[in-house]
């Protein structure tokens, strides 16, 4: 039984299949990473598993339970954790105040989830933007800040669509270092949606790739870049001559 269990899914609008029987197992402790085209049904994945969407066809377990068609707030209270693409900013609430929102998940206490928001600013080091509005914030701030109240939750799987859109070279090196230090020192399972290769590569310790909804490919980065069939739908061949 591993941790996560995506079987079968089959998200269908109106026609257009977004999602079209795909499958993957995800183990505790791992970082998984999830590319492919745009258009190619990754979100619309992340979507059916987290329950924004519920799927037409398949099934999700996570650690050996059943939450296919579960609401976002059960998947949530569950143990997954979710950040997204466009960072959802809440223009009259401060930094410590986003991130309490994602502490209530777990407390009603106020006093409570602002003392977690903290614990969460300062393993971040970002303690020094605590008061400040979270519009007034660049993006690479404002996307540690998505991820902080999405780790707020205590979630024993994050998964991440793109949290590193829009940083430049040494910010996505930061990003990739705090990733790894929330695998290894919070114990958390990662998937992530990632379109910089050399991010996913460097991070992921295996890689699905999806095309068109299915998945045509997994396996370690490695063997993943000279895959003539990624390499033919995503990479090109000036990556995979590259790597």
């Amino acid at each position: 039984m591993a941790f996560l269990e995506v079987h079968d899914i089959v998200k269908d609008f109106g026609g257009l299949v977004a999602n079209s029987n795909v499958s993957f197992q995800i183990e505790e402790g791992e970082i998984v990473g999830l590319i492919g085209p745009n258009g190619a049904g990754k979100t619309t994945l992340f979507n059916c598993i987290v329950g924004y969407y519920s799927p037409d066809y398949g099934k999700v377990m996570f650690k050996g339970n059943d939450i296919t068609g579960f609401k976002p707030f059960q998947t949530n209270q569950a143990g997954i954790g979710r950040t997204f693409q466009i960072m959802k900013v809440t223009t009259g609430m401060t930094v410590v105040e986003n991130i309490m929102v994602g502490a209530f998940c777990r407390t009603n206490s106020r006093h409570q989830a602002r003392e977690e928001a903290h614990e969460m600013l300062h393993f971040l080091g970002m303690e020094e933007i605590s008061e400040q509005y979270i519009n007034e914030l660049p993006i690479a701030k404002q996307r540690k800040v998505g991820m902080a109240r999405a780790l707020a939750t205590k979630p024993q799987l994050l998964m991440l669509d793109e949290v590193a859109s829009g940083l430049n070279h040494t910010e996505t090196d930061e990003m990739v270092a705090l990733l790894k230090r929330l695998n290894v020192e919070k114990k958390i399972t990662l998937f992530l949606i990632e379109h910089i290769m050399e991010m996913v590569m460097t991070v992921s310790q295996r890689v699905i790739v999806l095309d068109g909804g299915i998945k045509i490919a997994e396996g370690v980065p490695g063997d993943i870049v000279k895959d003539d069939n990624v390499i033919k739908a995503y990479l090109g061949e000036k990556y995979a001559k590259g790597r």
